[in-house]
């Protein structure tokens, strides 16, 4: 499976986040990755955490008709 690295990614909807590290689940030992908004939300606040495993963060989804990543690394 690719390697997710710490730093910015795009999110296939233009908002930006950084991913801080990757970890496993305790559980379930699934790798996850924890990044952060690089936005402010009223919805969500400032800034927030998020956590989602690596598969979901590393698959492509359709969008306009297109195959894309959900997350794309740019530095």
């Amino acid at each position: 499976m690719e390697e997710v690295k710490p730093g910015i990614y795009e999110h296939f909807k233009g908002k930006r986040y950084q991913v801080l590290f990757t970890a496993r689940d305790s559980t379930t030992l699934e790798e996850r990755v924890i990044y952060k908004a690089l936005y402010d939300s009223e919805e969500f606040g400032n800034n927030a955490v998020w956590i989602r495993s690596k598969t979901e963060f590393l698959e492509t989804v359709d969008f306009n008709g297109k195959q894309v990543p959900r997350f794309r690394y740019i530095g």
